[in-house]
């Protein structure tokens, strides 16, 4: 019996082997707490979370100070949108996103409306597109953030994130994205494009599932978020608890073979989705000839 031919990489992707060989290690003899610094296993362990972190930081043209890990993108969208609508209450209570965005996001907006917050939600064109005045038309003085995702997960458009991060920072607001569905698959430059705050999973890029993190804008502007899990201090004081030490170890790889292969593998996956809808195009025209 033939299995069947996987095509819901939107999803999850399967894990490249590569990652998992560099995780191996550090789920078996390198186990050490990276908290517990005090001794050579511990040690080893956060020398290779900073590595890591640097690989992550240098995929998105950020600081590696500037990457939190989390649990994954909705940990990541979780923190970014609650935390800094508390941070900067004072500015305001109002936060403008998407009709099409991932549930991570929209469940999260509908929370934030539930405890007083106001949520504007942007219509999109016929293929997804989020258009210039409807942005504007949105804007007020009490803005306080913008959160448009960058690639959708189920339609595929890629939204203008330079553009509306321009946009944005011309109103002094912040700009979030989740770029789950684009880092490690297309050119993502966090400066250059003007984001503040953006999220991001290992799993989408094949790297192991369960890991993944948030970039937070250090300067031009310092943004500051209020942290959502407290007890240890861990990941700058923004994310308490012991660390993924092997999922961010293959987070880390995922992120050097994404940045070394992306322009190879993105030429590669256009060629498949030629072929196929070609073949799909002529199959059609056989049935119906």
């Amino acid at each position: 019996m033939s299995m069947p031919i996987y095509m819901d990489n939107h999803a999850t992707t399967k894990m490249d082997p590569r990652v998992l060989q560099a995780m191996m290690p550090y789920l078996t003899e390198r186990f050490g707490n990276p908290s517990s610094m005090d001794h050579p296993q511990g040690y080893e362990a956060s020398v290779a979370i900073e590595d890591a972190r640097c690989r992550v930081a240098d995929l998105i043209g950020a600081r590696h100070d500037e990457i939190v890990f989390t649990s994954g993108a909705t940990e990541a969208d979780n923190t970014a949108l609650i935390g800094a609508m508390a941070q900067y209450d004072a500015k305001g209570d109002k936060i403008i996103t998407c009709t099409i965005e991932h549930k991570a996001i929209l469940d999260t907006v509908k929370h934030l409306e539930h405890t007083g917050k106001k949520v504007v939600y942007l219509p999109v064109d016929g293929t997804g597109i989020i258009h210039d005045d409807t942005i504007q038309n949105a804007m007020t003085p009490d803005t306080v953030m913008i959160s448009v995702m960058a690639a959708n997960n189920e339609i595929g458009t890629i939204q203008n994130i330079q553009h509306i991060g321009d946009i944005a920072h011309q109103n002094n607001i912040l700009f979030h994205t989740d770029a789950a569905q684009a880092v490690g698959h297309i050119p993502i430059n966090v400066q250059k494009m003007n984001i503040d705050i953006m999220s991001m999973s290992a799993h989408k890029m094949y790297g192991p599932k369960g890991i993944g993190a948030i970039y937070i804008r250090s300067i031009k502007p310092t943004v500051r978020i209020q942290s959502m899990i407290r007890g240890g201090g861990q990941e700058f004081g923004m994310r308490s608890g012991t660390h993924n030490v092997s999922g961010i170890v293959g987070f880390g790889k995922a992120a050097e073979l994404a940045q070394k292969h992306m322009k190879a593998e993105g030429e590669q996956q256009r060629h498949y989705i030629d072929t196929m809808l070609g073949r799909f195009r002529k199959a059609g025209a056989e049935l119906n000839g």
